[in-house]
């Protein structure tokens, strides 16, 4: 190893100033191409369904909620992960969910929800987390996959066309309806149509 430094040193003795800032400029290209692309695996990896189940707090306690849900099994074929609904899109808004989601494994690694009963006492307040984002956000998440202007009123019952229209005259965002989708909606001081009504 110290014979090829001493090599590479004399070499770039020899070598010209343009020779030398080509090669610094490749050899940091390179570097910072491996970076971002080990960067950009690990981003997408963390937004996998297995990722986000793979700890037992996730995987026993809400992963097993969201089976069989209409996000999960439906007649189209299309299937959500945690992510979908959990992570922006956008490049500056899921860097800072994932900053946020950091510290949340500290909850883990001090196993704070590491029992379904200490899972159990935490989740309203989780849960309220969650909300408050989404009625923040006026439901990002959701649009990403509905689409008002895609959703056809003809295909939806009376009922589900009535309350579209009357949300979308109030101003009312996805998550204020919404909510019992996955995973269930846990028990706490109110109703959840109350605390989104604060």
């Amino acid at each position: 190893m110290l014979q090829w430094w001493a090599n590479l040193k004399q070499r770039c003795q020899t070598c010209s100033r343009v020779t030398l800032g080509a090669g610094l400029v490749l050899v940091t290209v390179l570097i910072g191409g491996l970076l971002l692309a080990a960067g950009a695996a690990g981003l997408a990896w963390t937004n996998t369904q297995e990722f986000c189940t793979g700890c037992h707090e996730m995987r026993d306690n809400v992963g097993a909620e969201f089976k069989g849900t209409i996000h999960d099994v439906n007649r189209s074929g299309v299937r959500a992960a945690c992510s979908d609904c959990h992570v922006p899109r956008e490049p500056v808004p899921m860097l800072m969910r994932k900053v946020a989601a950091s510290f949340e494994v500290w909850g883990h690694l001090t196993g704070k929800l590491d029992t379904k009963e200490k899972f159990e006492k935490h989740r309203y307040g989780l849960a309220k987390n969650v909300w408050t984002t989404m009625i923040r956000n006026d439901s990002h998440e959701c649009r990403n996959c509905h689409k008002a202007d895609s959703m056809s009123s003809e295909l939806q019952s009376e009922k589900a066309r009535a309350r579209h229209t009357k949300a979308r005259a109030e101003g009312t965002t996805c998550i204020m309806c919404h909510f019992r989708i996955a995973p269930n909606e846990p028990d706490g001081p109110g109703s959840q149509e109350g605390e989104l009504a604060r």
